[in-house]
């Protein structure tokens, strides 16, 4: 078995990254990591320089995964900045870092894509063994591996790793014939809440398109791009992607793409960009620029259940952080990330300090279940 490392995805030629790509997880694909690249917002003068892992056997790619060497922790979504803070103030580096991640896209799913039938157990030693031995030759901290689904994640575990837990908030489709089915679970003042936020907007005249990514036009595109720029903007902050990426993953990959525009007065106010997977929506991108009361909440949460419920999608990951999500139905889940630092000292300060937050994370998610909008079982 041996490892190659890709510091472009043009190394690559796309069916043959594809292939070993689950294509029911949009984010791993070919397609999206090389439009980040393409577009420059994953790139050495971004702190993103790209090490793509490839894994052969017998001149066989059995196994890839995503890989940086990265210089910063933005863009991730699993914090690390006191880590990082800590070996400061010991004067140490703590940068250059190595990240198994989807850039910018905190949905959970696979990390390390392993052909069908291979051994899977030993591929990830491999692999973990591997990056071990490069973070002694580069310089680097550690490792990280961000949002894996929990069987990688368990397994990154047994080779050392240390799993770190979070939460996020997800809806999950238990047989609804349509939204006011789903509706009908809720206890009377959350049902009477979401049907007046409902309400609100229709009485405002604004409207809503779904448009499929075949049918986005560029002036679509446009429009939703200065709505994701104000997003960052009203924070004092640059956005992370470029109108080039998603002018790219249009032409790429379409099939995946749901657009949700609100129009008033037939002018665009805002829009909400989401990936389709094989039974998942994850919503993704979003912004306007003025504020309309539950437009939020209609453009980000009902109209993606909408479409799933049209589409019959299992479940919709609508990213990170939002505890407003969970009055609308979206219950919490666990998240996952493994990490190998290599200095033994800050590796067992860290450890205690995964034990005490895995402790609190589990109180949180207790306490967030108490405030679904679900009538309780008698």
């Amino acid at each position: 078995m041996k490892a190659i490392q890709l510091d472009s995805l043009t190394q690559i030629d796309r069916d043959q990254w594809n292939s070993l790509a689950s294509p029911n997880y949009p984010f791993l694909r070919h397609e999206f990591l090389s439009a980040l690249e393409r577009s420059r917002s994953t790139s050495p003068e971004n702190g993103w320089q790209p090490r793509h892992l490839l894994i052969y056997e017998q001149n066989e790619p059995v196994a890839l995964m995503p890989l940086y060497l990265k210089f910063h922790s933005r863009g991730e979504y699993v914090f690390d900045y006191q880590w990082a803070e800590a070996y400061h103030n010991h004067h140490l580096a703590y940068y250059p870092k190595w990240l198994t991640a989807i850039p910018f896209t905190p949905c959970q799913g696979p990390r390390i894509a392993i052909k069908t039938g291979a051994d899977q157990r030993r591929i990830v030693s491999f692999i973990a063994s591997y990056i071990k031995e490069t973070i002694a030759d580069t310089g680097a901290s550690s490792w990280h591996c961000l949002f894996p689904d929990l069987t990688s994640a368990e397994q990154l575990v047994s080779e050392g790793l240390s799993l770190r837990t979070g939460i996020q908030f997800q809806w999950f489709n238990k047989g609804y014939r349509d939204f006011n089915d789903y509706l009908d679970g809720f206890s009377a003042g959350k049902r009477k809440q979401v049907k007046r936020e409902r309400r609100r907007i229709a009485e405002q005249s604004v409207q809503f398109r779904q448009i499929s990514g075949k049918d986005i036009s560029v002036q679509d595109w446009e429009a939703f791009y200065r709505f994701y720029q104000m997003t960052y903007f009203k924070r004092g902050m640059q956005p992370y992607l470029n109108i080039g990426f998603f002018l790219e993953i249009a032409e790429t990959m379409p099939q995946n793409l749901l657009l949700i525009v609100a129009v008033k007065d037939g002018d665009y106010i805002g829009a909400a960009l989401s990936f389709i997977g094989n039974d998942t929506l994850y919503g993704r991108y979003w912004g306007c620029h003025e504020e309309y009361h539950s437009l939020h909440f209609e453009a980000c949460y009902y109209q993606g259940l909408d479409y799933c419920l049209a589409n019959d999608l299992q479940r919709f990951d609508s990213g990170a952080q939002g505890e407003h999500k969970i009055a609308r139905g979206f219950e919490p889940v666990y998240t996952y990330s493994a990490h190998w630092i290599k200095n033994r000292r800050f590796a067992a300060a860290i450890d205690d300090f995964l034990e005490w937050e895995t402790a609190e994370i589990q109180k949180y998610r207790l306490q967030a279940e108490k405030h679904l909008p679900f009538k309780q079982q008698t």
